[in-house]
């Protein structure tokens, strides 16, 4: 018994149909390899190597979060480096300044204006901010450490209250002439002394906390990357400024002068040091960061070429693969056009 097999034009176009469906997708990942010159799917190429694939990328992820990172905390450090290295250039003037008012007919008069400017220096400098963050505060670093000290003013308001409960009468009195360089000596020792120590200081002066910032910087290092306004060099320039600023001094007697000096001298030199030595901590920390940054960036580029050589493709090749499908895509276009000529009318 004989049989008859039918092939249809509708079979051969919807053979046609789905062959161009087909290279059409593979065209469009064909062009993508040839253009970036990896696998348009690297999940599908790689099969169980997938999952190193993904783990070297996220480790790379990881590595370019730190480094913009790091990026930021540089800034910072360079900030706050400049403001201490500011304030230990001032103090050193100011120091000098001290020494040679020390046994001049006005020293006081001469101490004065720079006294104040300083104070106002120091207080702008500890609440400097950057990128939004102030850089002393510790680690409330939404808010300015440092209150300005002018009237009406916690920080001043306790110097005030002080100086009148110790001598009975204001700095601004005539009656300071009449303090003598022993009571003011005690005065300098014990009341004012207290008003730059905790917890007067964090009570009337500073908000910052002692806690600092940490960041990391590397994937095993983690540092202190911040300094706090209530560091002792800081402290210590605030005492000495007011001390020559707001105690009278105009009206003091040469001797007693003598001993505001004296002190301040003390202050500003241990002051000086303080800076020194935080200064070079920070300078450390940007030594740290700097390296850290650079190793980050060779690793980086070490796992970056472990993954262009498992997702890379002959872009040659993948300009081959693209001609040969964009050849059978229109051999399979110009076969659809001539079967859709193709009818039984056109036959009879």
């Amino acid at each position: 018994m004989m049989s008859a097999n039918y092939i249809s034009t509708l079979m051969l176009s919807s053979s046609l149909r789905y062959s161009i469906t087909n290279n059409q997708s593979a065209l469009s990942k064909a062009s993508k390899e040839a253009t970036t010159g990896r696998f348009a799917d690297p999940g599908l190429q790689l099969g169980t190597s997938t999952g190193r694939d993904v783990g070297l990328r996220a480790e790379m992820s990881f590595m370019d979060q730190i480094v913009d990172t790091n990026e930021l905390v540089a800034g910072r450090l360079d900030m706050t480096q400049n403001r201490i290295t500011q304030l230990g250039t001032t103090a050193q003037e100011f120091l000098k300044n001290l020494i040679a008012a020390r046994d001049a007919d006005g020293g006081q008069q001469i101490l004065l204006p720079s006294a104040s400017a300083n104070l106002q220096d120091l207080i702008g400098a500890l609440n400097v901010s950057y990128n939004g963050s102030f850089l002393f505060a510790g680690l409330d670093t939404q808010n300015a450490p440092i209150a300005n000290y002018t009237a009406g003013s916690t920080s001043k308001n306790a110097v005030d209250a002080d100086f009148l409960a110790t001598f009975g009468f204001a700095q601004s009195s005539a009656n300071v002439s009449t303090i003598t360089p022993a009571q003011m000596q005690n005065f300098l020792n014990t009341s004012f002394d207290a008003q730059f120590a905790s917890p007067a200081w964090n009570a009337n002066w500073s908000s910052a906390a002692d806690q600092t910032l940490t960041s990391r910087i590397s994937t095993t290092e983690v540092v202190d990357t911040s300094v706090s306004a209530n560091q002792p060099g800081f402290r210590k320039l605030a005492a000495a400024y007011t001390m020559l600023s707001d105690l009278g001094n105009s009206s003091l007697s040469q001797a007693t002068f003598q001993t505001v000096v004296d002190r301040a001298i003390s202050l500003v030199s241990g002051a000086i040091y303080d800076l020194a030595v935080l200064g070079g901590s920070v300078g450390a920390v940007q030594q740290r960061v700097s390296a850290a940054t650079d190793k980050l960036k060779i690793q980086h580029d070490i796992l970056n070429q472990q993954v262009v050589a498992m997702e890379e493709v002959d872009p040659s090749e993948a300009s081959v693969r693209v001609n040969a499908l964009q050849n059978q895509i229109d051999t399979a276009l110009a076969l659809t056009a001539r079967l859709q000529k193709i009818s039984l009318i056109n036959y009879l």
